[in-house]
């Protein structure tokens, strides 16, 4: 059963890709800075995924690899289907893989991941404080780690901005 959830936006990416598709933008070298400044929180906590869920756009896919770098090789998927998905498919994306490991990390996009990690927070009963912070903003490379409860209930533990981490920019 999983332990522990990780529920992650990427880093902050440029503004157009080479393209012109936003599926294609890649990561500034801020948004490589922010995930793996998030990484090291991660690490500096003990928690480390066993499995992730990771958005097939580029600069989720860089973000993953960050991530990576910092803790180690990862499995896990990269899918088409997370572009833009939104709180309640990302749920049940996050339900079908609870067997993955003991923590399992998701990298998406905006407004899905931010819904998801309030939908979590709250049902989760997260201080009214804590649930106003990851309203408010939910910056690129931000990432909420939720410890999941005997019957699976994901329950707030800490909301990592890169702000927080490196000072803002």
């Amino acid at each position: 059963m999983m332990k522990h959830l990780i529920v992650m936006r990427h880093g902050k990416a440029e503004k157009d890709s080479a393209s012109g598709e936003d599926f294609e933008r890649n990561l500034m070298q801020r948004g490589l800075r922010e995930a793996a400044a998030v990484a090291e929180a991660l690490k500096a906590r003990g928690v480390k995924p066993d499995y992730a869920l990771v958005s097939a756009a580029h600069r989720t896919h860089q973000t993953f690899e960050a991530v990576k770098g910092v803790l180690g090789d990862i499995a896990g998927e990269v899918r088409d289907d997370m572009f833009n998905m939104g709180a309640s498919d990302l749920r049940r994306l996050v339900e079908a893989h609870e067997g993955a490991g003991d923590c399992l990390l998701i990298i998406g996009h905006n407004p899905g991941i931010q819904y998801l990690v309030l939908d979590y927070m709250t049902e989760g009963a997260a201080s009214q404080v804590d649930i106003d912070r990851a309203r408010g903003s939910y910056p690129t490379a931000a990432a909420t780690v939720f410890t999941v409860d005997v019957a699976g209930r994901p329950i707030f533990d800490d909301l990592l901005k890169p702000k927080d981490l490196i000072g803002g920019e």
